[in-house]
């Protein structure tokens, strides 16, 4: 696993998070081009960083004025890719490459291909800068059936 150094904004946030939601967040990524924050939130903690009928994020949405989005993390590679992906539904993934340049190559259900990409990609945007953050993963893309 990478190190990572968390910028003084991220700490802010983190902690604003935190004390808004009561789940804890080991890590953010600030995405200005798309107005949003999104943040990694402890194993088992997701029911908490949503509240009830997504009150928690809405919360910490207005509060930090600007599109909250959440993934679980996991120590499991593939877990993590799926938590990346969720709501889509992830069918399998293969890696290629050495350990310093290693590419995931992600199959989802061909009906959730447009919610793996995201509007303007961002969706395969975020699993990139996660995955490249959290397990030093290269690159991912989407399988082509």
């Amino acid at each position: 696993m990478s190190e990572i150094t968390l910028t003084e904004d991220c700490m802010r946030l983190i902690s604003q998070f935190e004390s808004l939601t009561g789940a804890g967040a080991r890590d953010c990524v600030i995405d200005d081009r798309h107005d949003r924050v999104i943040f990694i939130i402890n194993p088992g903690e997701m029911g908490l960083a949503i509240g009830k009928k997504g009150a928690s994020i809405k919360k910490a949405s207005e509060a930090l004025d600007r599109r909250v989005e959440v993934v679980e993390y996991s120590d499991d590679l593939v877990q993590f890719i799926r938590n990346c992906f969720l709501p889509a539904q992830v069918l399998s993934i293969e890696f290629e490459g050495e350990e310093d340049g290693q590419v995931a190559h992600v199959e989802v259900r061909e009906e959730d291909r447009g919610l793996a990409i995201g509007k303007e990609g961002k969706n395969i945007l975020k699993a990139k800068q996660l995955l490249r953050r959290q397990f030093d993963i290269a690159d991912v893309e989407l399988i082509q059936e």
